[in-house]
């Protein structure tokens, strides 16, 4: 006879009040993505029309994009400094984690504290000399100042270095015997078993860099260097009385990092799961 199984009340009634929380925070976002395509009279319209009776998304994409002030040039400064801050950050970071955690040499533990303690220190109390120096070598209003700043993460070299020390040390011993080096081992055995959190890191440097607005507030001063995030507060102060408009700015600007998220949630998911298991 088949064997009777309770019905899991408990996990149904948080299945039931996670998927609720989950349309509760996607309203706003819903409400501003519908607001996009309508007509500014239609905005403030009570009760809420979540969909529009007149359609106006072609002419608020159009303006945004293309009008007086054109995000596909912002688009492309951002998307830019974005990649390449990335790319650059994983490449740096995973390089310093290697040797941290499977390079033995004197003061090792104690260098990778000094770098642990340099994280300490706000962001904001080195802008000042931050900026002196790049006033003085050059590298003031461009965008490669912009993506040496995003270069250079202690928290990603930490965060990579607990992966790495994760590996088992025979993979390295082995490799040794046949005569591969650091170099090697590091391309060839030690980067691709971490690979999903390298993938994780680098989904949060490009996240953390595309919403970035400190920065390029202090060292960018010309308008067709901007990145969004200035691009938005401009254009928001220049259409603050167009809510469709802004509501536009704002679907534009997330989108990538909804893109972003979409393709790379296995790797994230892949990476905690490599996290919790121990080599």
């Amino acid at each position: 006879m088949p064997i009777s199984r309770e019905f899991p009340w408990s996990r149904a009634v948080v299945t039931v009040l996670m998927f609720a929380g989950s349309i509760l925070f996607l309203l706003p976002f819903v409400w501003m993505l519908v607001t996009s395509f309508k007509m500014e009279t239609d905005v403030f319209t009570y009760p809420i029309q979540w969909i529009p009776r007149q359609w106006n998304a072609v002419a608020n994409y159009k303006e945004v994009w293309f009008g007086d002030y054109p995000f596909y040039l912002y688009y492309w400064n951002s998307i830019k400094i974005s990649v390449l801050t990335t790319l650059t950050s994983c490449t740096i970071s995973a390089l310093a984690a290697y040797g941290f955690s499977k390079i033995q040499f004197a003061a090792s533990s104690w260098l990778f504290m000094i770098v642990l303690v340099t994280y300490m220190i706000p962001g904001q109390a080195i802008l000042i000399p931050q900026f002196i120096l790049y006033r003085n070598i050059g590298l003031f209003d461009s965008h490669i100042g912009m993506i040496i700043l995003g270069s250079f993460s202690v928290l990603g070299t930490f965060m990579l270095r607990q992966f790495f020390m994760g590996l088992h040390q025979d993979y390295i011993e082995s490799a040794k015997m046949d005569g591969a080096g650091h170099a090697r081992i590091f391309r060839s055995i030690a980067l691709p078993l971490v690979k999903p959190a390298v993938a994780t890191y680098a989904i949060l440097r490009f996240i953390w860099t595309w919403n970035d607005y400190q920065n390029p507030l202090i060292f960018l001063r010309t308008d067709k260097l901007f990145t969004l995030p200035l691009a938005m507060q401009k254009f928001t102060s220049l259409s603050g009385e167009f809510y469709s408009l802004i509501m536009a700015a704002a679907v534009s600007a997330i989108l990538p990092l909804l893109i972003v998220f979409i393709i790379g949630q296995k790797n994230v998911i892949a990476g905690i799961a490599l996290g919790g298991v121990k080599g």
